[in-house]
């Protein structure tokens, strides 16, 4: 593949190194490093001249840190004469923070400003993955590439739950209908919601469930996990209705704060999660995380960007 370029920010090397891979290519050289009073510093140890730029860089970790070195690699390339420049970014981050509610009024919608930092370092497209609203996509003038993890979720299913036929799909919050009722029409199966009050963020005070799940096994999908107050408390609320087993399958495991002691007290199956955000951690910790690689969803998006073809195909199928 001539005139491609890919480079990898410090925050998920393994899955740059993966997605290079499955391309059959080196990753650029790239050093980061902070000077002692903490600021980024990115130098590119190639020639990117009239090249096309794919940047890989996840929303993980030291978020800020990750987000202003991934905005300074932009800017780095482009102004070293980059053709294109991709931003590649799994997990968007600040994708929670995408509206006004009614309660705080005042708060900002920093999703909109972390797409107007991408756009004014140079980023001529983005490719990432299960937006947690789509209409962020929005947010930006350039194009945007929102990937599902989709395909390969229904592909787990299909491969690890041997009772797939006979389960419900249940989605965690009402916002999540729309994922779930696309999986249990693929998957010709019920699905059910539950309806969650919060008093306040990451804090869940009562739970509804809404449909039926009494001797089957329940599926929990959503798009990310954070600190699992939900998941858990849902997974419980789903057995006391009468399932006979409780997954979850989600595309973000964040994990952060009580997460993994919460996962390891629940009654989960198994929390099956994408390789978005490193996991090795957390999986030594935690025996009942299972991981989905997409490596290959994302390096397939690259090499049809790339060449110029389309990348719809990948919102049904797991490339091969």
């Amino acid at each position: 593949m001539p005139n491609i370029k890919i480079f990898s920010g410090s925050s998920h090397q393994d899955l740059s190194q993966k997605i290079a891979d499955r391309l059959g290519l080196e990753l650029g050289k790239v050093v980061t490093k902070k000077f002692s009073n903490q600021e980024t510093c990115v130098e590119i140890g190639e020639s990117v001249r009239g090249e096309d730029v794919y940047i890989v860089q996840s929303g993980c970790g030291e978020i800020n840190d990750n987000l202003m070195e991934l905005l300074i690699m932009i800017n780095a390339c482009k102004i070293a004469s980059a053709s294109r420049v991709t931003a590649v970014i799994p997990c968007f981050p600040y994708a929670r923070q995408d509206k006004k509610d009614k309660v705080g009024s005042r708060a900002p919608i920093s999703a909109k400003l972390v797409a107007n930092m991408l756009s004014v370092s140079g980023a001529d497209h983005i490719i990432t993955m299960d937006l947690h609203a789509s209409q962020i996509q929005g947010f930006f003038d350039i194009p945007v590439d929102n990937l599902y993890a989709e395909p390969a979720v229904l592909k787990w299913i299909k491969e690890n739950i041997p009772e797939w036929k006979n389960c419900t799909i249940v989605s965690p919050d009402a916002g999540g209908a729309k994922r779930v009722t696309s999986i249990a029409d693929r998957l010709n199966v019920d699905f059910a919601l539950i309806h969650k009050e919060r008093k306040k963020a990451n804090e869940v005070d009562r739970m509804v469930l809404v449909g039926d799940v009494k001797d089957r096994v329940a599926i929990l999908v959503d798009d990310m996990a954070d600190t699992c107050g939900t998941i858990c408390h849902a997974a419980d609320k789903l057995l006391s209705a009468g399932a006979t087993k409780v997954y979850a399958i989600l595309t973000h495991g964040i994990f952060s704060g009580p997460a993994i002691s919460r996962i390891n007290n629940a009654c989960f199956e198994a929390v099956v999660v994408t390789n978005t955000i490193p996991q090795e951690e957390k999986m030594k910790h935690c025996p009942k995380i299972q991981v989905i690689d997409i490596s290959m969803i994302l390096a397939e998006a690259i090499r049809r960007t790339h060449n110029g073809e389309s990348v719809s195909y990948l919102f049904s199928h797991v490339p091969l």
